[in-house]
């Protein structure tokens, strides 16, 4: 949690945003569903909720004010405030972000209170938005070293047109192309850097091999090596269901 909002904390100071948290709350009937009927009672599932969203307002609030964040205001200013009583379940995450520039969320994991694929997945697919993913352990700065995986694809195309605003403030911006890797037929990483260049970012075109591995670890293996602090990347090139078959 702390990395996620030191994450958006970082993103909303380079365009004076404003940042809004809420209590993402598991569906009840999803819940009671997955327990144990005699020793999950629904009061005691019902109070853990109600602590948990105490407990994530208090996190929230106190971070922001350590970090010197006021309140809303009406003027184009950093500022927070807090989402009272927001709806259970994931969707909420995706309905709601279609009316901010982004979603911050944490990276999925394997722990059972951590961040989960369906919180994503809703972001991803019901936004129309952007979502930014907190990496485990928060980065001093993001958007200064920018790598864009290029694949050609259109959700690649649209999440690079999201993030023009901070790929044009970025001191060093990379196409990757990956050789032999998962991409669609489209324009070349030189085109797209001829399109950014354009527009007035000093784009540079990277080509790499598989060297043996999977198109993803290609990826994030040159990210980590040009010391990158911020990957753009689409998803879901494929559809959800081929996804998961493959």
């Amino acid at each position: 949690v702390n990395s996620t909002l030191k994450t958006a904390l970082l993103l909303a100071r380079k365009f004076d945003s404003y940042i809004e948290g809420f209590a993402l709350r598991v569906e009840l009937s999803a819940a009671f569903a997955m327990g144990d009927v005699a020793a999950v009672p629904i009061p005691t599932l019902e109070q853990e909720i109600v602590e948990s969203e105490k407990q994530n307002r208090s996190l929230f609030e106190n971070f922001m004010q350590d970090h010197g964040v006021p309140r809303a205001s009406p003027t184009n200013a950093l500022s927070c405030d807090w989402l009272k009583n927001a709806p259970e379940g994931d969707h909420f995450v995706g309905s709601h972000g279609r009316v901010f520039d982004g979603s911050v969320l944490g990276r999925p994991g394997r722990h059972p209170k951590g961040p989960r694929m369906s919180t994503l997945e809703a972001g991803l697919f019901e936004s129309g938005r952007p979502v930014l993913i907190a990496p485990p352990s928060p980065r001093s700065q993001i958007g200064t070293n920018v790598l864009i995986a290029w694949n050609r694809s259109t959700e690649q195309a649209r999440v690079t047109a999201f993030a023009m605003p901070v790929i044009k403030r970025a001191s060093r911006v990379i196409v990757l192309t990956v050789e032999g890797g998962a991409a669609v037929p489209g324009p070349t990483g030189e085109q797209l850097c001829r399109y950014l260049q354009f527009n007035g970012v000093p784009a540079k075109p990277l080509t790499v091999g598989l060297d043996g591995r999977l198109t993803g670890e290609a990826i994030l293996a040159h990210a980590s090596a040009l010391g990158c602090d911020l990957l753009i990347k689409g998803a879901y090139t494929q559809s959800r269901l081929r996804q998961l078959i493959f």
